[in-house]
């Protein structure tokens, strides 16, 4: 598993978090699937996640900072809210303004927004190259019988397209081969064609997978199933 191509950060795939395909959607990229594979020995495996991690560190950063905001303003604007002077029980209300602004940081931190502005992309590029990988192995890319399983993985979270070769095909495709793939598929990402953008990225890896790994007549089994992956 070592080629891999990456969709730009600068491009945001305006797709949306919450996933729902119809029926027609689905048939739509198996067909795809279907139809790129026909002059290729190579097996195309398209996924969708609607995450490639939990990235509980953008909660813990939100609530650090949340909280160091309410205590300073507390401190630097006492005279307000203790007009009769400073006692030790006050203490307690700053405890409690603090782990409360802790608790709220970290909730909003949740949120898909927060998580995109206070998560590096080499920390989201990174969950999604782990995410790929484990896919990878989990539905049996690397299992053909000849190692030319591709998996075109889409991370809805993170705006990101991940395409990972087997070894076979990765030692006869140049890198920046591959990411015509992750472009043609962005083209429409972009647009919030969720649907299309696959189809098309599955068409073009078909295209250049039938050059590097053709089909040989007679012998061109469907190793692996053209059904559209779907994970949280």
């Amino acid at each position: 598993m070592v080629a891999e191509a990456i969709l730009g950060e600068g491009v945001p795939v305006e797709t949306g978090e919450q996933l729902e395909l119809t029926a027609e959607e689905r048939e739509r990229i198996r067909l795809a699937v279907h139809a790129a594979e026909q002059h290729t020995n190579a097996e195309i495996v398209p996924m969708i996640v609607s995450r490639s991690g939990l990235y509980r560190d953008a909660q813990h950063r939100l609530g650090l900072l949340l909280s160091f905001v309410v205590l300073t303003l507390m401190l630097t604007t006492e005279l307000f809210w203790l007009p009769w002077g400073w006692h030790g029980s006050n203490a307690a209300w700053l405890v409690l303004a603090a782990v409360s602004a802790y608790g709220v940081g970290a909730w909003l931190g949740t949120m898909v927004p927060c998580i995109r502005f206070l998560t590096p992309t080499d920390r989201l590029h990174h969950k999604v190259r782990l995410r790929a990988e484990r896919a990878f192995r989990q539905h049996a890319v690397s299992q053909t019988r000849e190692h030319t399983g591709v998996l075109i993985m889409v991370s809805l979270l993170e705006h990101q397209i991940y395409v990972l070769a087997d070894q076979s095909i990765a030692q006869r495709v140049p890198s920046e081969r591959w990411s015509s793939v992750v472009e043609a598929a962005g083209s429409r990402l972009t647009r919030g064609d969720l649907v299309g953008g696959l189809c098309q990225g599955i068409q073009v890896c078909g295209t250049l997978l039938a050059e590097v790994s053709p089909s040989r007549s007679g012998d061109n089994p469907d190793e692996l199933s053209n059904e559209l992956v779907i994970e949280s």
